[in-house]
């Protein structure tokens, strides 16, 4: 039986609504949705009738069409499917249709191979493939690529309408980048998939620049009554033609990229080109240089990518250096993968020696966003020597870069239940040729003076109030310095006397310990961290180098202070 158009538009109307089963659904409400879709897909404002709703209930419940759609009423008054799974785009292709099916694949098949239908190709391919599998009830033979996970496909056929009937619509889109979503009127020209991905090419006016929003970052569409302007000269062919994907920019000019491949990577390189303009340059034993004539976008720099060791651009040096900063930035992050028995060994020679290192805790990213943070947060001094108390207090932005996932690893393999007692800014600049000489740490900062037994030596500075404690508390405190600059024996590094953290040592035995031991030197590069505890003797040494030496000082502890002392920074 012959389905006319307006049939099928209710059919699927109806066959979504009891999908729905987050509502219950009464013969009025299909009416209603039925109605809208006729008004929203063909422009019949008139409505459905309520016995042409129950006819089309009928005829899926029925064998006609072969839906055979399990519709059911509950409490005699609402419509559902029985199956909750079930759908009438699931069903098997009815004979009748399977035969139509043959006959366009067989009348397609007549234009293969002809230029203008060379495009159809690729589907009449997967056509008949499907097809033959219907027919013949076994797996099809072609797996074409497909996402069926991606968002926004369900906007397609109302946009695909918005295009060919010229309509503007009220597009409601979140971009990654944006808190929040932006409603705003836009005339869409184009849809256009890349790499399994559909966009939407538009504009927001007539003498707007067109825009490129992804499907999947759309929320909502409705359609408006504004004026639409159309752009008869837009030839999408054209406006892609010097770009790789879809981010394309109408003022800037192409430019030409070389590269060369490695023989590994170079034949797939040959038999399926990145553009269309590639040209093959030279071979050699090695490999095959090619030059592309694109715009400089993201597509571009990720097909690049996407060959990593096997590809190098030669020119222009503006791409060459950005693809260089790419992959400099992924070792990084390789870099930054802590496992778990580096942390356990930094731990325990902290709990042993008094103190630890681990490199790459931080990416090389990661710390020029907190340099940069601190450099506008102490502009006025950043030529300056100085120290930072409360530093987590003054930037509060600064907690969620410095407090990483690895940071808290690293806490957490010394003491689970510690928490943040001190935060210092310790900003050594180039022309601060000075060293502090062997000491151990012993204050800690609390909120207000108090007369408690062991504590002593009661100081006020940049309004932190210091106190020495009993060596007790000390014990229980360890320190993480997170280097922001490489520091080594030319550029004023830590030295430290391994084993001197286990009680306060009197000024002749400091003398004793440095002038008959040898000193280990901490180099670590920015991004790493020194593990140390409080009464480790320590000292810098003098800088030959003019480079800063930044450092953020923070101090954990899992023990409280006794009654009336309170840490004064207790995070």
């Amino acid at each position: 039986m012959p389905v006319n158009r307006n049939a099928l538009i209710r059919y699927k109307t109806i066959d979504k609504c009891l999908q729905n089963h987050y509502r219950q659904w009464t013969l009025e409400d299909l009416i209603d949705a039925v109605s809208d879709a006729l008004y929203e897909y063909e422009g019949i404002d008139k409505g459905v009738s309520r016995r042409t709703v129950q006819g089309d209930i009928q005829m899926m419940r029925s064998d006609k069409l072969g839906y055979n759609a399990p519709i059911v009423v509950t409490d005699k008054k609402y419509y559902t499917y029985e199956d909750r799974d079930y759908s009438i785009t699931n069903i098997p292709i009815t004979d009748q249709d399977l035969g139509r099916l043959m006959e366009t694949v067989e009348f397609l098949k007549e234009f293969k191979g002809f230029s203008h239908f060379k495009e159809l190709d690729a589907m009449v391919q997967k056509l008949e493939d499907h097809v033959y599998a219907q027919k013949t009830h076994q797996k099809p033979v072609i797996d074409m690529e497909k996402n069926e996970n991606l968002k926004g496909l369900d906007f397609l056929e109302p946009l695909y309408q918005a295009i060919i009937k010229k309509h503007v619509i009220r597009l409601t889109y979140q971009s990654f980048k944006a808190r929040h979503p932006q409603t705003f009127e836009f005339h869409p020209y184009l849809l256009k998939e890349f790499r399994n991905r559909w966009f939407l090419i538009g504009a927001k006016g007539r003498q707007a620049q067109l825009m490129t929003p992804a499907l999947d970052r759309i929320i909502q569409i409705e359609y408006s009554d504004a004026v639409y302007w159309d752009r008869p000269d837009f030839n999408a062919e054209d406006y892609f033609r010097d770009a790789i994907g879809v981010s394309v920019s109408p003022s800037l000019k192409p430019m030409e990229v070389d590269f060369f491949v490695n023989h590994t990577h170079a034949p797939y390189v040959m038999t399926k080109p990145l553009h269309w303009s590639q040209q093959l340059l030279e071979r050699d034993h090695y490999g095959m240089t090619f030059r592309i004539h694109v715009q400089h976008n993201f597509e571009l720099e990720k097909e690049l990518l996407a060959f990593g060791d096997g590809l190098m651009v030669i020119k222009p040096e503006r791409l060459k250096r950005s693809i260089r900063d790419r992959l400099e930035g992924a070792i990084d992050l390789y870099n930054t993968d802590l496992n778990e028995k580096g942390l356990i060994s930094a731990s325990r020679k902290m709990k042993h020696k008094g103190f630890g290192i681990l490199n790459h805790v931080y990416s090389q990213r990661a710390i020029k966003q907190m340099n940069r943070l601190l450099e506008k947060a102490f502009d006025a001094e950043s030529n300056q020597n100085y120290v930072k108390r409360g530093l987590l207090e003054a930037i509060p932005e600064l907690k969620p870069m410095l407090f990483n996932k690895n940071l808290q690893r690293v806490v957490s393999s010394v003491d689970p239940k510690a928490f943040l007692v001190k935060a210092i800014y310790m900003n050594k600049q180039p022309s601060a040729n000075w060293s502090v000489g062997w000491h151990q740490d012993r204050t800690i900062h609390v909120k207000q003076k108090a007369e408690v037994e062991g504590f002593t030596g009661w100081a006020e500075r940049d309004d932190v109030i210091s106190v020495l404690p009993p060596v007790e508390i000390n014990r229980n405190v360890f320190t993480i310095r997170v280097h922001l600059d490489d520091a080594d024996r030319e550029n004023g590094c830590l030295r430290v006397m391994p084993g001197s953290h286990n009680k306060i040592l009197s000024t002749d035995e400091i003398k004793t310990i440095t002038e008959n031991s040898i000193p280990y030197d901490c180099e670590i590069s920015a991004g790493g961290v020194l593990l140390m505890k409080p009464l480790l003797l320590h000292s810098s040494n003098r800088s030959a180098k003019q480079k800063p030496r930044r450092v953020l000082h923070l101090e954990f502890s899992s023990s409280e202070l006794p009654d009336g002392l309170e840490w004064a920074e207790k995070m």
